[in-house]
């Protein structure tokens, strides 16, 4: 009885479970900071540590911009795993200019995994969700925002959320 329950309502959840690659085009396009400093990647870090807590979510969560660490913290349950993980995906962001599940969604999307058809070392590389690039308006890229330890589209999720929040913010 549970189990067709369950089955029953998973078509419903189907669509939110793997956002289309416009979906994710369409939230990096959306979620640019007009500048991004100190100030700003101490509180993003400390929105995410807040969301996860709230969820007792065991992540780690890095904030980089231009080759520098601004926030690192890691949460209980967090693992020096998920570190390795961190840096994997932040180079998938800084290679491609875009969050590391769009990148992984544009290789399955070709019929092909990023692991087969990037020519990257998947020892360095992590084209996995939860990293997602710092744009900034008339700049670009110019970091990202990292978390690890959660399914790949939980830990994209809550950058994404945390990121609406801030830019919420400042609006």
């Amino acid at each position: 009885m549970t189990h067709s329950h369950a089955s029953a309502t998973t078509p419903k959840l189907t669509p939110e479970l793997t956002p289309t690659v416009e979906e994710l085009e369409a939230q990096e396009r959306r979620l640019v900071f007009r500048r991004f400093t100190f100030a700003d990647a101490w509180a993003l870090g400390s929105l995410l540590v807040e969301l996860a807590r709230e969820r007792q979510a065991p992540v780690a969560i890095d904030i980089h911009r231009a080759g520098q660490q601004l926030f690192h913290a890691a949460l209980p349950g967090s693992t020096p795993d998920n570190d390795a993980w961190i840096a994997r995906k932040r180079r998938v962001v800084e290679r491609y200019g875009s969050a590391s599940y769009l990148v992984g969604a544009r290789f399955r999307a070709k019929g092909t995994t990023f692991e087969e058809s990037s020519r990257l070392d998947p020892d360095a590389y992590a084209a996995h969700g939860g990293s997602f690039p710092i744009t900034v308006e008339g700049v670009g890229v110019i970091g990202s925002v990292t978390v690890s330890g959660l399914p790949q589209l939980q830990d994209h999720r809550i950058v994404v959320e945390a990121l609406e929040h801030l830019l919420g913010d400042q609006a």
